[in-house]
């Protein structure tokens, strides 16, 4: 049992760690609060003084504000649709016994540790260009016009290139969930005669609850500031401009280091909004 001596020297040897770390999050969020009520434009004057809740009210009114929320939503739930969908099937796939069972796995996790913008400069050109992309080849071979992916299906693009990012991840944590399922409750429902759509439907996927709240929370939390994606593919035109893009645009592009900070605690207070709604479900899954 813990002494009060070991826990103070727990608390002495954790503290240069938490320190780091609440300096990482706080200082930047302070400087974000800080230029959001000025108006700084580093190349057009620098510093022009305070202008209150002005960059909140230019920034939420702009045209662009909720087409951007709207598009950041759309991708997000998109991404999770494909990724706990395809992620439940990979997982049951791969809990399969086959030939080379190891090295599929492999394959199949090797997409998650491809940098973001390597992997959609890859389907962009590789795969989704109109004139020399594989997809091209196929509709040609089966007598269609090619799609012009970046510019008539712009979102579906986007959404596909993130997914083939995420799914690893979201196939990994689902197929631990199912190995951690008790294989005796399936072979019984066997023995009974219950078909498999049933035994998938009343075992394998109330089991597989609260990995897969997991896996939307975490990668809600990481979807909801995609960014590389949009400025490699389409830059962010053709209606894929994110909330994220949106502060880009103000911050780097306009020079507006105001309106963009402004735009980056808007993003926060999305960030925490969908946090605590999936917090919420997490908690009611892992209560159960």
């Amino acid at each position: 049992m813990a002494t009060q001596h070991s826990r103070s020297a727990a608390r002495l040897m954790m503290a240069p760690a938490v320190v780091l770390l609440l300096g990482w999050m706080l200082i930047p969020l302070t400087m974000t609060l800080y230029f959001s009520f000025k108006k700084y434009l580093p190349m057009r004057g620098g510093d022009l003084g305070w202008v209150g809740f002005d960059n909140y009210v230019r920034f939420v009114t702009s045209s662009a504000f909720w087409p951007s929320v709207m598009t950041t939503l759309i991708i997000v739930g998109g991404v999770l649709a494909i990724t706990v969908g395809l992620g439940i099937l990979l997982a049951i796939l791969l809990n399969q016994p086959m030939w080379g069972q190891g090295f599929v796995r492999i394959l199949v996790i090797a997409p998650f540790f491809v940098m973001p913008t390597v992997s959609a400069l890859v389907w962009k050109n590789m795969f989704m260009d109109p004139n020399y992309g594989l997809f091209a080849y196929l509709w040609e071979f089966f007598g269609a016009t090619p799609v012009q992916w970046m510019s008539q299906a712009s979102l579906t693009s986007i959404i596909i290139i993130v997914s083939w990012q995420w799914l690893p991840f979201a196939t990994l944590i689902l197929l631990t969930a199912i190995q951690s399922l008790d294989r005796e409750q399936l072979d019984a429902a066997e023995m009974d005669g219950a078909p498999a759509t049933k035994r998938f439907a009343y075992i394998t996927l109330p089991h597989l609850g609260r990995a897969i709240t997991v896996v939307i929370l975490i990668q809600t939390i990481f979807l909801l500031s995609i960014f590389a994606e949009i400025f490699v593919t389409t830059g962010g035109a053709f209606g894929t401009k994110t909330l994220t893009y949106l502060i880009f645009q103000r911050v780097l592009e306009s020079q507006n280091i105001g309106l963009g900070s402004a735009g980056g605690v808007y993003a926060i207070i999305l960030a925490n909004i969908v946090a605590i709604f999936l917090m919420r479900i997490v908690g009611k899954n892992l209560d159960a």
